[in-house]
């Protein structure tokens, strides 16, 4: 028992050895590729382990390269991988390119999916145009009247402006502004009504695909509608704040009446405490004047006469005035 021991470590130690070794190299992966018709040496696949690449990321798409009759590499996928990109989409936007006849080398698709965009689906729309619908667009033709229409872009992919053109935002931003363009250009709302597809025509010359990632194929008006008046609004609006004005400036004018009629009675008050405090000077000048031999006796019983006199005849001019309307006395 004691001599079959270290036989048994051995065994052991040999076959943690073998399994450290196979699952440090894909040994499966290194056959799959050699039944494949693809050379990747042992040696390359533990290079990838050190460099910690995922041989299977690199080696997969290899194998289904060669299979569809592309030439490429394993350093070209390989430093594809070190660089963040993905190498299965790459290589399936190659095989749909080939497959399309659209001539697209491995450096221009390893680009585009380095600048983030989907290679794959640019080459499948470039086979099969893609529909961007576009929101509600309202604008207001000279009339003011507001017109709301929408519009479906139908678009393909540009493959030679996917790096560095611009997105599927700035084509429905562009379409939107034509359509407002060739709204408020209209004389009246109707035109538009009459011929939507005046809009599309006069958009579609814009050349409003320029700079884009996109190929615009054709914009079609899907649907028109009427919406509000804009100018009678606007006309009710002005005519709204005219009329608050107008309040505003009467409102300041009556305040100003109301000043001034307070500043008249002010001044008759004024007037009639100066007046009584004359008539309270009267009574001492009179006695002032007779104390001095300035007025006689029979002066100051005179101007009582007169004085009696006036207020006689006033209150004679007073009597004929009647205190009721007519018909009044006979209803009493």
């Amino acid at each position: 028992m004691s001599e079959l021991l270290p036989i048994l470590v051995l065994l052991v130690l040999i076959i943690i050895a073998f399994s450290v070794l196979f699952s440090f190299i894909p040994l499966r992966l290194w056959i799959a590729a050699l039944a494949s018709g693809v050379r990747v040496g042992i040696i390359t696949l533990i290079g990838m382990r050190l460099r910690r690449v995922v041989p299977a990321k690199v080696v997969e798409p290899l194998i289904k390269a060669n299979k569809a009759g592309l030439e490429l590499n394993v350093n070209k996928l390989e430093g594809h991988y070190l660089a963040g990109g993905n190498v299965d989409r790459v290589v399936n936007a190659l095989i749909a390119a080939q497959r399309a006849d659209i001539d697209i080398g491995f450096e221009r698709a390893a680009a585009i999916d380095l600048a983030g965009r989907n290679v794959l689906q640019a080459v499948q729309m470039s086979v099969n145009p893609k529909v961007i619908e576009t929101p509600v667009v309202a604008a207001v033709a000279k009339d003011g009247i507001e017109v709301k229409a929408k519009a479906k872009v139908t678009v393909r992919a540009n493959i030679d402006r996917l790096v560095g053109g611009a997105g599927e935002e700035t084509i429905i931003a562009r379409v939107g502004e034509g359509i407002v363009t060739t709204i408020g250009s209209a004389r009246t709302h109707k035109e538009v009504l009459e011929n939507p597809d005046a809009i599309s025509h006069t958009v579609l010359s814009k050349g409003l695909d320029a700079g884009t990632a996109f190929e615009i194929l054709s914009i079609d008006i899907a649907d028109v509608d009427v919406g509000k008046n804009i100018g009678a609004q606007l006309q009710t609006d002005q005519a709204e704040a005219d009329k608050r004005i107008a309040q505003a400036k009467a409102e300041e004018r009556r305040a100003m009446a109301v000043a001034r009629e307070q500043e008249m009675k002010a001044s008759v008050q004024e007037m009639r405490a100066k007046v009584v405090e004359a008539e309270a000077e009267v009574p001492k000048a009179i006695s002032s004047a007779l104390r001095d031999g300035k007025l006689g006796v029979m002066d100051y019983y005179n101007l009582q006469n007169i004085y009696a006199d006036t207020q006689m005849r006033d209150s004679i001019s007073k009597m004929g005035k009647p205190d009721t309307q007519p018909g009044e006395e006979q209803r009493k």
